[in-house]
C-alpha cells in the first residue's frame, strides 16, 4: 500500500478505511470509538478544504479586481496631473506640491574660457589640424 501525499488522497484513504471498518463492525467493535473520531475529523477536513477553496477563489477575484482598479486609477491620476499642469503652467513651482517637477529649462554644458573643445572620437587627433599636413607644390 502506497502512502498518500496529497490532502485529497489522504481524505479518500480515510474514507475507504472508515467504510471498510464499518463493513467489519462486529469484528472491530473495540475500535468503534476511534473510527467515529476519524469520521468526525474527515468531516471537519472536508469543511476546511471547502473554506480554503472558497478563500482561494475569492483571493483570485480580489487580485483581478485590484489590477483593474490600479490601471483605471493610474489613468485618472495621469489625467489629473495633466489638468494641474495645464492649470498652473509647466514652469510653476506650485507643481512640486503635486509631486511633479516644474520645467526649469535645459542646463547647458559649461566650458571654461581659453579651452579648445576636444576632438570627437570619430576623427583621429592627427587629422584634425589642417596646418600640420605637409604642403606640396611650394
Amino acid at each position: 500500500m502506497t502512502k498518500e501525499s496529497t490532502q485529497k488522497g489522504r481524505m479518500e484513504a480515510w474514507e475507504r478505511l472508515i467504510q471498510r471498518m464499518a463493513a467489519n463492525g462486529p469484528e472491530l467493535a473495540h475500535l468503534e470509538g476511534t473510527r467515529t473520531r476519524l469520521e468526525a475529523m474527515l468531516t471537519e477536513a472536508r469543511e476546511a478544504a471547502a473554506q480554503q477553496a472558497a478563500h482561494t477563489s475569492g483571493k483570485q477575484e480580489a487580485t483581478q479586481k485590484l489590477k483593474v482598479l490600479q490601471v483605471e486609477g493610474e489613468r485618472l491620476a495621469n489625467v489629473l496631473r495633466g489638468a494641474v499642469k495645464q492649470h498652473f503652467g509647466i514652469r510653476s513651482e506650485k507643481l512640486s506640491e503635486f509631486g511633479m517637477k516644474p520645467f526649469r529649462g535645459r542646463s547647458r554644458k559649461k566650458t571654461e574660457p581659453g579651452l579648445k573643445p576636444t576632438p570627437s572620437p570619430e576623427m583621429p587627433a592627427s587629422a584634425t589640424p589642417a596646418e600640420d599636413s605637409p604642403k606640396t607644390g611650394q
